[in-house]
């Protein structure tokens, strides 16, 4: 009808009716399609919210394998003092445990998360659509974190591969059958166990002793070793302070 009007006004050179009836044409697209975007745009954004609120059980999880790799790496330090103890042939120290401590002190634990992970989950647009700044920084945040700075790269050291080379293998197995990492839940954190009472063959466990006290190169690596695990723990809790900030944000938003 309004076509019908602008022909028969255009036909007696109604000019002012003409662009009147322009105007209201052009006002009603613009308006159409401004709607549609305001709707399209709440909905993207309405998505993302919705999906930053499932997030919680992830950070969890995360949170669960900080803590255990924490306690990981406690057990890992109590056994490089014994094994330095073992090197500087302290009395206190059998061939037995310091065999036993030397390659346990070797034990690495990391995680295999990456950026990637989190942009499979969130990508560029669902972050843009992120109504609320602070969660949409502590996001961005994790996404572009160095994950590799807590993985089994940042401590698989020489010493590991080293010491292992002088431990028969013998002897390997059976510190991983009796005392090695234990899967200790579904979310797949593990375990190391605080002790191993596993006993050696004598003659095997004092050939072995001689043996790394032979190699007085491993002392200096398992400093080496010591200090990339101490560098994983601080990139760890540069790691969970990031995490912490967005799931305090998500607990804030989801009140």
């Amino acid at each position: 009808m309004i076509f019908k009007r602008a022909v028969a006004k255009l036909r007696a050179q109604d000019w002012t009716a003409i662009s009147i009836e322009l105007a209201i044409v052009v006002l009603g697209v613009f308006i159409g399609t401004w709607v549609a975007n305001w709707n399209q745009q709440r909905q993207a954004q309405n998505q993302a919210r919705q999906m930053l609120l499932q997030l919680p059980p992830e950070l969890t999880q995360l949170e669960a394998l900080s803590v255990a790799a924490r306690r990981y790496y406690s057990v890992t330090d109590r056994y490089t003092n014994l094994a330095l103890a073992g090197w500087r042939n302290d009395p206190r120290v059998s061939d037995n445990d310091f065999v036993i401590a030397a390659y346990q002190a070797s034990q690495i634990y990391g995680f295999n998360n990456n950026g990637a992970s989190w942009a499979l989950v969130f990508g560029a647009n669902d972050l843009r659509n992120i109504p609320d700044a602070r969660a949409r920084q502590a996001l961005t945040r994790l996404m572009t974190f160095d994950y590799s700075t807590i993985g089994l790269g940042s401590v698989k050291t020489p010493y590991r591969d080293q010491v292992r080379e002088v431990i028969p293998d013998s002897i390997q197995q059976q510190i991983r059958k009796s005392c090695g990492d234990v899967i200790a839940d579904s979310r797949g954190t593990v375990i190391l166990p605080p002790t191993c009472s596993i006993q050696i063959d004598p003659a095997l466990a004092a050939t072995t002793a001689a043996d790394l006290r032979r190699h007085k190169e491993l002392v200096p690596m398992l400093n080496q070793h010591r200090s990339s695990v101490s560098t994983f723990l601080t990139n760890l809790l540069l790691f969970d302070t990031q995490k912490k900030a967005l799931a305090d944000r998500i607990s804030e938003l989801d009140r």
